[in-house]
């Protein structure tokens, strides 16, 4: 199939070209119609938490189980002050009247004001809860929003801001553009070329075009959390020029070689394209194993990240051959005026990444009038001569592999000694969720959690909801052995009196308790715990109820325990299939234990930083990040992905390793041979996905840059501690026994070829230091 595919895409690459365009504009028109129906669902049935939240929405109209926002006012004079009280009354009648508003509970309302307004005779800080439904749009959130800023009343002392999530600023992502001007770069200095820099880009471009659209369609159907397009964007950006680098660099290999266009397509998407579909199929394979934890809010993101790179796959085995033929020999001839129009734009991306107009204005101005210029000025129309490359023995990345292979003990030693002490933060992590402590001092979300905290104390931020339904005769006065017994508990700050789903005929009743903890400090998810097994249980007998914790808190502790408990199945899944896959690959037991092993390091080392950034707040005057627990998603999420993509690196070096040992038998030789072949392109796509990760890190949110973070730093481990010291050292120690198999499992294993048809012709000339191309493996 796949030495068909690249010819017939070449041949027909009009309709190629037009179909994707058409996918591209009807896709995106359909979700611009549609819309996006953005949520994080964290309820898993089963859970006490969800039950309870089954049960508000049951019982009391679902009063605490959709979307709350907070309306947090400070008054020097005390909120009682008769203009403070107008003004905000007005305000928060203003705010009730809002369709997309089910509840505003006022502190200027009797049955709220015991624990709407803060303690103390001064009475100078008080809060207003609004609440929406759980699948409340975005955008009519940011309308309620900006409603409340636009309409602060102007009076003296008053100070107004807005908490809660479904409140917090939105800042659409820019850094993607920062990392694409360094990708321009890269490319750049990797070909030599504009045109082969332009290619992997555009195939890049056209993979998140439709992959954020399809995003937004999931949305409607599934649990898609509001940040899933940034992560699909993250992924789709880096695997896209990474995928499209490889295809472009074996075509052309085989431009060099002699081959015509069609036979250098060919030849490509039939070897480098193989690999690529491989590679993808894993990292999908990998994000569609999430499905098997059975949490909706987890199933969604894999799809949403799974979709991206699929399409990102099928763009660079199809639209890239097409491309490659409207190309032709072109992408080897680079004019001089090309360069520098290329690196004007490039301070356009990053003019847009860092917001800085005038670097946009002067970068677009100057690449466009170096055009114009070129016409008249004929030093620009100048062919840049590209520079020779070495003979692959004369390369750093040759004599540094016989270097390793000189002192493998050592190296191996130093490698994994390395990766494990960046890797001993890990046995500190603690996964949770942030809460709005973790945004930025500036922003009105910081401090309403400040001002909340000033005058309720760190627990108000996240309440817990204890919710149970009345047996059939009690009464509300007989339920005072259920807040004597959370009052003597040292970590309960306040807890509100009973309140009836119906005063005149209660069926249900629910407790608003602060802790005396943020929402994410392990010691509420203490007391949670301690609540449930040594507390409650004594009043439930006393009054025959079925109390329920639930809230944000109580899900997020919830949530995290059921993902911590379920993730290493998950990774056992992954690191058997990658384990089967590689085996069959190389006809190797060895190689692929080496490389799962390896892989664990990689990642391992991955995780020590994000603990040690996120978690314990190193670097957070550089950074600006404020500590707390890991996402719960996190490490699965960067565990599939890291693992695709490290398969990728894994694939191209070692089909080259393995097909110069069929050659010359010798494994010390073949390693090196190996090694230098691929370093370039490895290092080139390497340095590419570490910049684009690594741009992340200059978002504001804070769940992005710890995904880009993660993503950056494995991808940077992998590509220089393991693949660049690890594998040559312990493929130095092991010999020929890399490639050993048992008969029996040799007969059992599927074949699965990842090279293709390469030119037998192509090899190292083992008299002549310089390499032919053909068949270069990748």
């Amino acid at each position: 199939m796949f030495s068909r595919l690249g010819p017939w895409c070449h041949d027909r690459r009009r309709l190629v070209l037009a179909l994707w365009i058409v996918a591209v504009v009807l896709f995106n028109g359909v979700a611009s119609s549609v819309g996006e129906d953005y949520r994080a669902d964290f309820s898993q049935p089963g859970l006490e938490s969800s039950d309870g939240l089954d049960l508000l929405d049951e019982q009391f109209g679902g009063q605490g189980a959709g979307q709350t926002g907070t309306v947090v006012f400070q008054a020097e004079q005390g909120i009682d002050d008769p203009e403070v009280r107008a003004a905000m009354e007005g305000l928060l009648a203003e705010v009730a009247e809002q369709d997309v508003v089910t509840r505003v509970e006022s502190p200027y309302d009797p049955q709220f004001a015991d624990r709407l307004v803060s303690e103390g005779a001064d009475r100078t800080i008080a809060y207003a809860n609004v609440e929406m439904p759980e699948d409340v749009e975005f955008t009519d959130a940011e309308d309620v929003r900006d409603l409340i800023l636009d309409d602060i009343p102007e009076v003296d002392g008053l100070r107004v801001e807005l908490g809660g999530f479904i409140f917090a600023e939105f800042e659409e992502p820019s850094s993607e553009l920062f990392g694409m001007a360094f990708a321009v770069v890269i490319l750049i200095v990797a070909f030599g070329s504009v045109l082969a820099m332009g290619l992997p880009i555009g195939i890049a471009l056209f993979g998140i075009g439709i992959g954020s659209a399809l995003t937004i369609l999931l949305s409607r159907v599934m649990s898609v959390p509001d940040f899933a397009p940034f992560l699909g964007l993250m992924i789709g950006l880096g695997v896209g020029v990474d995928y499209a680098l490889l295809i472009v660099t074996r075509y052309r290999e085989q431009l060099h070689a002699g081959h015509d266009v069609r036979e250098s397509v060919q030849i490509a998407v039939d070897t480098a394209g193989r690999s690529v579909v491989f590679a993808g199929g894993t990292v999908v394979i990998s994000m569609l194993g999430m499905l098997l934890m059975g949490i909706r809010f987890i199933q969604g993101l894999a799809v949403t990240a799974a979709v991206v790179v699929l399409i990102t796959v099928l763009a660079s085995v199809t639209l890239l051959p097409a491309l490659l033929g409207f190309a032709g020999e072109k992408v080897e001839r680079t004019r001089l005026r090309g360069l520098v129009a290329s690196g004007f734009l490039a301070a356009v991306f990053i003019g847009f990444g860092l917001e800085i107009p005038a670097l946009m204005g002067l970068g677009l101005l100057l690449a466009i009038a170096t055009l114009v210029a070129s016409i008249w000025v004929k030093p620009l129309k100048r062919e840049v001569v590209p520079v020779k490359p070495k003979p692959v023995r004369e390369t750093l990345a040759y004599r540094w592999s016989r270097f390793i292979q000189h002192q493998p003990w050592a190296a191996t030693i130093v490698g994994a000694a390395v990766l494990l002490v960046l890797a001993l933060p890990v046995l500190g992590l603690r996964l949770g969720n942030q809460d709005e402590s973790n945004y930025d001092d500036s922003t009105t979300t910081k401090q309403a959690y400040d001002l909340l905290v000033e005058g309720f104390g760190p627990g108000f931020n996240g309440p817990l909801l204890l919710v149970a339904e009345l047996p059939a005769g009690t009464s509300i006065d007989e339920l005072g052995a259920v807040p004597e017994a959370l009052e003597t508990d040292p970590g309960v700050a306040f807890v509100s009196p009973p309140v009836p789903n119906d005063p005149a005929n209660p069926t249900a009743v629910l407790w608003n308790v602060a802790p005396t903890t943020t929402p994410q400090d392990e010691a509420t998810t203490q007391l949670v715990d301690r609540l449930r097994d040594d507390v409650l249980p004594a009043a439930e007998d006393a009054t025959g109820l079925d109390v329920r914790i639930t809230g944000n808190v109580a899900v997020n502790v919830d949530f995290s325990r059921v993902l911590a408990q379920r993730m290493p199945w998950f990774f056992v899944a992954v690191l058997a299939l990658s384990f089967l896959l590689l085996m069959a690959v190389f006809r190797s037991l060895l190689v692929p234990l080496k490389a799962v092993i390896m892989n664990l390091l990689s990642i391992g080392a991955a995780y020590g930083i994000i603990v040690a950034i996120f978690q314990w707040g190193w670097l957070s005057d550089l950074t600006g990040i404020a500590p707390g627990p890991i996402e719960v998603w996190i490490p699965m999420m960067l565990f599939a992905v890291v693992f695709g993509l490290s398969m990728d690196y894994e694939v191209f070096l070692l089909s080259r390793v393995q097909e110069e040992y069929h050659r010359t038998n010798d494994s010390r030789r073949s390693v090196a041979n190996g090694l230098a072949a691929t370093a370039k392109v490895i290092t080139a796509a390497a340095a590419i996905m570490v910049v684009v990760f690594g741009a992340f890190l200059l978002e504001s949110d804070r769940v992005v840059k710890m995904m880009g973070t993660g993503l950056a730093t494995a991808i940077l481990l992998d590509a220089t501690i393991v693949r660049m010291l690890l594998v040559p050292a312990t493929m130095e120690l092991l010999g020929d026994r890399n490639w050993w198999l048992p008969r029996w499992l040799d007969r059992l294993l599927p074949n699965i070829d990842v090279e293709g048809a390469a030119d037998e012709a192509a090899h190292f000339d083992d008299d002549d230091p310089k390499p032919e191309l053909v068949g270069s493996g990748v």
